[in-house]
């Protein structure tokens, strides 16, 4: 895999965060020629956590939103993140309550150890790439994209003003393929036009600053949240757990509040009927909504009758998971006008019915919330904040009377509107020229990211690949919800990353590889057994390759994995077929093992079962 006047091929990732670090931990492990793997952050502080991981962003007692069983960056190996916490995680100076806590799969975990977690699945995966593979972590910012023929030029500046002090320039790296991990952009709620730089708003909670302003305030402060959801509950819970003493105001448009996942919570995939949604014609969002309440308490229904051992607290995220294969059709009927309607108003419900609240935060939030308690949940709008001579801050909110607003006088106000999906407005040097220059363009049918291909391609306006640049993560909002039905925070969380991170490893090495070819054929049923049989060993030998973490092993497999490949072909030729390039062959076998180590179909946990993963030592762990 040769490139650059004879260098080894470059792909750059933008981004090194969650995305961006599962990304080039894949690229390292599947990698079977050299290559250059170019990890980019313009924020070296962010590097192997981002914004939902950064420890100074996170208190101790900020927690994953789902269990510690559920945070592996391997999809194939769901234990990985517990065994790491307890066994491998340096504790030296973690606080009392962590020290000595054993972590499971259906517990909790603070946010804050998962940069080390990933930092150190980075290092170990180069380690133990193939001789040539390498890893190359750059502190500086990615602006612009020049797509030349089948490369890119890469316009970087660094992050730091030049040794005799003059502004750094642009310089340009040659890159084989470019993968766009930039994680979420931040968003300005209009509502707080008037307040985003006042000492008592805080914009990003998630943020050194509005960490320590949040752990700062008064005890006896008037705070309120703006949102009900897992963000809220955060600082509700850091608040109350620091002693608060003062009111607690969470305004969100549903008023909804979240469930709390039962104390060994597992995530299953359920078969359910498929929700009889679509009429022959369109007949408008309202109708929708009804055939969707009166699905909905069928699914209920049977969920109670066929599953009664399920607790009532996980009942509408087992629904929600099981519509997720029939989403694609229905949405596809809707309107997109339609569309991106429904995605407004309900986008929060969803998000509420698709996740839980771990216990460990609950506890703590639900006790301050009973009635007249010091937690109160307002429902409404905020349509408007303005400042006091005093220094709060007054929150207008339009309820569900607007001819009768609610005002709140607050000593803090902490936003938790702060992702923004509609990629026209974010605040991106970088994205705003790849829009420009018609490279990328924002999702049609959502509004919600940018427009993707099957493989994660960016579209440009001619609908067809801009060149070779692919995004993981949030920029591809809209294509999940599209493409897979996922909703809320699922259509850029872990899980998606996880997806993600595969396919796109997987397809930009087979494109770059010398030994495989783009022209790769297709993988149809075979009507000779012996030959059907001999496909499926060889797509579970290269998943196993895939999956290895060990060089050594890795190449075993690898071994193994060519042996099988000869099979086919003479396989092939004793029943009368027509011979297959090796290149092209190994291709679609290796799409064919990408496509089965992020099958969505079933739970983490049953698809290493079902690949045979299970076993010691099968993926070299």
């Amino acid at each position: 895999m040769v490139g650059r006047a004879g260098q080894p091929r470059r792909i750059v990732i933008v981004g090194a965060g969650l995305a961006g670090t599962a990304t080039a931990i894949r690229l390292l492990q599947f990698a079977r020629e050299p290559v250059e793997v170019v990890l980019v952050e313009r924020r070296p502080g962010y590097r192997h956590a981002g914004v939902a991981y950064h420890p100074e962003s996170n208190p101790w007692q900020h927690i994953f939103n789902i269990q510690a069983g559920r945070m592996s960056v391997f999809r194939e190996n769901v234990d990985d993140f517990v065994n790491w916490a307890n066994r491998e995680a340096d504790r030296s100076g973690w606080p009392l309550e962590w020290r000595d806590f054993t972590f499971t799969e259906s517990g909790p975990a603070p946010r804050r150890i998962y940069p080390g977690y990933l930092a150190d699945r980075l290092a170990r995966a180069a380690r133990e790439a193939s001789d040539g593979v390498t890893l190359t972590e750059a502190d500086c910012e990615v602006v612009d994209l020049t797509v030349q023929g089948e490369q890119v030029e890469v316009v970087v500046e660094p992050r730091a003003p030049s040794a005799d002090g003059t502004e750094p320039g642009g310089q340009v790296l040659i890159a084989d393929h470019v993968i766009l991990a930039t994680g979420l952009e931040q968003r300005r709620p209009a509502f707080a036009a008037g307040v985003m730089d006042h000492p008592s708003f805080i914009r990003l909670p998630y943020s050194p600053a509005g960490a320590d302003q949040i752990l700062d305030v008064r005890p006896d402060a008037v705070v309120a949240i703006l949102g009900s959801t897992l963000s809220a509950y955060d600082s509700v819970a850091l608040l109350l757990r620091r002693g608060h003493t003062g009111q607690i105001h969470m305004v969100s448009g549903s008023g909804l509040t979240l469930r709390t996942y039962p104390p060994e919570h597992r995530h299953r995939v359920l078969t359910l009927p498929p929700p009889r949604l679509a009429g022959d014609t369109w007949e408008g969002p309202e109708e929708l909504a009804m055939r969707v309440r009166g699905e909905w308490d069928r699914a209920c229904a049977i969920m109670a009758s066929e599953h009664p051992e399920e607790s009532p607290g996980v009942v509408t995220e087992r629904v929600l998971k099981s519509w997720e294969p029939y989403l694609p059709e229905i949405l596809a009927g809707i309107p997109t006008a339609d569309l991106r309607g429904l995605l407004d108003r309900y986008g929060s419900l969803v998000a509420r019915l698709r996740v839980g609240v771990m216990s460990y935060t609950a506890d703590v939030v639900d006790g301050a919330m009973t009635e007249g308690g010091q937690v109160a949940v307002t429902r409404g709008r905020v349509e408007g904040i303005r400042s006091t001579e005093t220094g709060t801050l007054v929150l207008s909110i339009a309820g569900p009377d607007p001819a009768q607003p609610t005002h709140i006088e607050a000593d803090l106000v902490i936003s938790n509107f702060g992702r923004e999906s509609d990629y026209e407005r974010v605040d991106s040097q970088l994205w705003a020229s790849l829009l420009r220059k018609g490279t990328a363009r924002v999702h049609h049918r959502t509004g919600r990211g940018i427009e993707v291909d099957a493989c994660g391609n960016l579209i440009g306006p001619g609908g067809k690949p801009s060149g070779p640049i692919s995004a993981v993560g949030c920029p591809r909002e809209g294509d999940e919800i599209v493409r897979y039905g996922r909703m809320g925070a699922f259509t850029f969380n872990l899980a998606a990353i996880k997806n993600h991170s595969v396919q796109v490893a997987a397809l930009v090495l087979c494109r770059l590889e010398d030994c495989y070819d783009e022209a790769a054929v297709t993988l149809a049923d075979s009507e000779v057994p012996e030959l059907a049989a001999a496909i499926s060993r060889t797509i579970i030998h290269d998943v196993h390759r895939m999956a290895a973490r060990d060089r050594d092993y890795r190449q075993a497999l690898t071994d193994r994995l060519e042996d099988s490949l000869r099979e086919i072909q003479e396989i092939t030729i004793r029943s009368g077929g027509a011979p297959l390039t090796d290149r092209a062959l190994r291709s679609a076998i290796t799409g064919a093992a990408a496509a089965r180590l992020k099958d969505i179909s079933m739970t983490p946990r049953d698809l290493r079962s079902s690949l045979g993963l299970e076993r010691p030592g099968e993926s070299g762990d």
